[in-house]
Order: C-alpha cells, then structure tokens, then sequence
C-alpha cells in the first residue's frame, strides 16, 4: 500500500512481513560493460572505438535507482552516455593525436562519463581505451607515409655513401698521384730505386714460388726472377761488337 520504503538494508540477517513487504536485491559489486561505436575525428577521419567501463550502483542510491531505472539500470543509460560522451571526446582530436595521445584521450572520456554517470546515481571506477581503428582508406595512407619517409631515408642515405665514395675514389686517386710523382722524383735522381723494386717483387715472388707443392716451368724474366737481365743485355751487346775486353774484366 506504501510503495518503496527509503531504507536500504544491507548484508547480513533482515526481516519483512510475509505477504506485504518483499525484498529487493541489488548487486553491487563492480561489473564492467563494453561498447564499441563509430565516430569522427576532428580531421572527419572515421574512428571506430571501443570503451570498457568498470561500474557499480551507489549503495545509498539503491531505492531512487529501483524507482527511476530498475535493476537494469546499465543497459538503460551507459550505451546512450558512453556513445554520446566518446564521440564528443574523439571529436577533439585528430586522428594522428588520438594515438600518440591516447592516455589524454582516455582520461578525458573518463571525466565527462564519470560526471554523467553520477547525475543518475551510477559510481565508475575505470575507464579504458581498449580498441582503435581507422577506415581502410585512411590505413593505406597511412602505410603509404610511412613507406613513402622510408623510401626517402633509404636515398638520403644513399646519397651519403655515394657522397663518401666520391671523396674516397679522390683521395685514393690523389695519393696515387702523390706516389707516382714520389716514384718518378725517386728514380730521376737514383737510377737504382728501380732495381730495388725489383728486388722486392722478385722475393715476394720467389716466396710464393718456393711455398707451392706444384712444380712450375715459367720463364723467369716475367716473374721478375732474372735479376742478372742487366748483365746478359751487356754480354749481348759486347759479342755483338767482338769486345773480348768483357771476358776479361769479368
């Protein structure tokens, strides 16, 4: 006959009269609902998002949410509030910001859902972000960016090693020039210099020659071997001329 009663009993051992009072129970235990919708970003980009909240009834609140809301009260008013307070949030930001700002963008949905949420006497206890999408057009683009600043560090990058090649096929020719000179200034004033190259290639080559388990039949004067070259060329040239002077000296 009276309606609601504005006590809220809490756990534990309670009485009603048989017949004219039954009990209504509540739980008020954290639960959490999710919802997923589709928005635009500041920049008209076409964001689907998804929000888990983390929610509970104020235990105080109980009789005026039974009254209003039923115990269904979530299925009622979070969808509406989460929906409307998501998209005004994702609509501040553009579609870049809302990933590198997602913490922000998390924490502002929180707030406006929150302060929503307590005018029809509902606590939220989280707020998360759990999914971000864009359209596929606007993934291409992206993927595209991303392809197209690779593509030109690649050729930065390219352009330097080409750069530093170049400087180092100058200075290598220029260091090769440098010992030419020096060479040519080395036998121009000792005739000798040439000898001792000779000398040199002829020991590296013998080396080489010695270290070798395969026997080998080349002509010595184009290993450099034959360092007594001089000395046949003037025997050549002394027979030549009937000079037996050379005989004797030798």
């Amino acid at each position: 006959i009276i309606g609601m009663k504005e006590t809220v009993y809490g756990e534990g051992l309670n009485f009603n009269i048989p017949w004219f009072e039954r009990p209504v129970v509540y739980d008020i235990r954290t639960r959490p609902v999710n919802l997923q919708t589709l928005t635009g970003s500041k920049d008209l980009q076409m964001v689907t998002i998804g929000v888990r909240v983390l929610h509970r009834p104020d235990p105080n609140q109980l009789v005026w949410l039974y009254r209003h809301l039923g115990k269904n009260y979530d299925e009622r008013i979070l969808p509406s509030l989460m929906n409307e307070c998501a998209k005004a949030c994702v609509a501040r930001y553009n579609a870049n910001e809302l990933l590198t700002k997602r913490d922000e963008v998390s924490a502002s949905i929180s707030t406006e859902l929150s302060a929503r949420a307590r005018g029809f006497n509902v606590v939220l206890e989280d707020v998360a972000i759990t999914h971000l999408s864009f359209s596929p057009e606007y993934a291409k683009a992206v993927e595209a960016k991303q392809v197209a600043q690779q593509d030109a560090a690649r050729a930065k990058y390219i352009v330097l090693g080409a750069i530093q090649e170049k400087k180092t096929i100058i200075t290598k020719a220029r260091g090769e020039a440098e010992s030419t000179e020096l060479i040519g200034t080395a036998v121009k004033r000792n005739p000798g210099f040439m000898k001792l190259r000779r000398i040199d290639a002829a020991k590296d080559i013998a080396d080489i020659v010695a270290g070798s388990g395969n026997k080998i039949y080349l002509n010595a004067d184009s290993l450099l071997l034959n360092l007594l070259g001089d000395a046949d060329d003037k025997f050549e040239k002394a027979v030549a001329h009937g000079d037996r002077g050379w005989f004797k000296n030798k």
